[in-house]
């Protein structure tokens, strides 16, 4: 279904990100029922669902609630909403202070004292200058809904201002756990690249200490020819050549040992790393099909393509879901979110070239949200 897809292409993060605003959100629909049962008559529940959509409204635009940290579908809803309590919270208090009927003055109160409410739990604790601005509205609800700082005013202030601070030490809290699960998302981004970057440097540096000696003594030697040669001792210089074509032919051999240990990988081995690797990226990685049904001649490719496809994963997407599907007549690799555009991975042609060399094909294909890798191959 596409809502469970939805959901499954969330990371760790976004979907705790997503908890959190339902919670709150839960908690708006339940302040609104309560205050709404305890209202006399219809027009302050009228009154107070209005605050409650607003107050709904307003936690949907905070930046720190999104789902992706700071960007927000909406932005407008916030000023909105942000003027409808207020707006309520002043009539509610003119009516109170202005109308001479007991009831219309307790509906107004009820519908003040619910923007005052909502306002705090959902716009204050987000402002830059919160505490200032609860003390002040503690401090003005009971003159303009009570009409004195007295008796139930007095109360309504004290109730309005430790209200605040809970809603205020309630919702820094949270927000400052959000904060920590992002910086752990982005550690694990970091820490799946540096798994291939240290791969690579190994790679270069096995490479230059196996290989780079040997080169540099075939440059030494065939300077120290062309010296004899010119000097007119040609058999030194003969001799020289020979040994030049001895280091060539060994050094030739050392970096294809090297390189031939590298790509001499095993499929299996090479399913479990990747599964490591972008579990570390927080993808999760589905296998479907058994290793053992790829032809032995296609093994090492296979396994190739492993290894280069999961670095592209992680290199050029924010996937969170990829399956791996192995078979006797090819395999394929998806991966959901994909960046970039395709020609800049310039390891995927490498991947094409070594797969051209054995007889198999590559097709690379975006379909909407998802980057797939294709191979096919006949069997031998």
């Amino acid at each position: 279904m596409r809502a469970t897809a939805w959901w499954h292409e969330l990371s760790g993060a976004a979907k705790f990100r997503l908890y959190t605003r339902l919670s709150f959100q839960a908690v708006i629909v339940v302040l609104v029922v309560v205050l709404a049962v305890s209202a006399a008559s219809v027009v302050p529940v009228l009154g107070i669902v209005v605050v409650g959509i607003a107050a709904s409204a307003a936690l949907e635009a905070q930046p720190d609630f999104a789902t992706v940290p700071g960007v927000v579908a909406r932005p407008r809803m916030l000023p909105v909403a942000i003027v409808v309590l207020v707006a309520l919270w002043a009539i509610s208090g003119v009516v109170a202070r202005w109308a001479s009927d007991e009831s219309t003055v307790l509906s107004a109160r009820a519908v003040g004292l619910s923007a005052v409410f909502m306002a705090i739990f959902a716009v204050i604790p987000f402002t830059r200058h919160k505490w200032w601005i609860l003390i002040g509205i503690s401090a003005a609800t009971p003159l303009l809904v009570f009409g004195t700082p007295l008796g139930a005013g007095l109360r309504g202030a004290v109730v309005c201002l430790f209200t605040g601070i809970f809603a205020i030490l309630l919702t820094r809290i949270t927000v400052w756990g959000l904060g920590i699960i992002d910086e752990l998302e982005r550690t694990k981004g970091v820490e799946a690249q540096l798994q291939v970057a240290e791969e690579r440097l190994r790679f270069s540096r096995d490479l230059h200490d196996v290989v780079g000696r040997g080169f540099s003594a075939v440059a030494v030697k065939s300077e120290l020819a062309v010296a004899l040669s010119r000097a007119g001792d040609t058999d030194r210089a003969v001799a020289e050549m020979e040994e030049v074509r001895t280091l060539a032919v060994e050094s030739m051999g050392q970096m294809r040992t090297l390189v031939r240990g590298y790509r001499n990988i095993d499929l299996r081995g090479e399913v479990a790393g990747a599964r490591s690797l972008l579990s570390a990226a927080g993808c999760e990685l589905v296998v479907e099909g058994d290793a053992a049904k790829v032809p032995a001649a296609f093994h090492e490719v296979a396994a190739w393509v492993v290894r280069e496809g999961t670095t592209n994963i992680v290199e050029h997407s924010a996937a969170t879901t990829a399956t791996l599907t192995l078979g006797g007549s090819g395999m394929s690799l998806r991966n959901d979110r994909p960046q970039g555009a395709i020609g800049e991975r310039s390891g995927l042609r490498g991947l094409g070239e070594r797969l051209a060399a054995v007889g198999a094909t590559l097709d690379i294909a975006t379909a909407g949200d998802e980057f797939a890798l294709e191979i096919h191959w006949e069997k031998k």
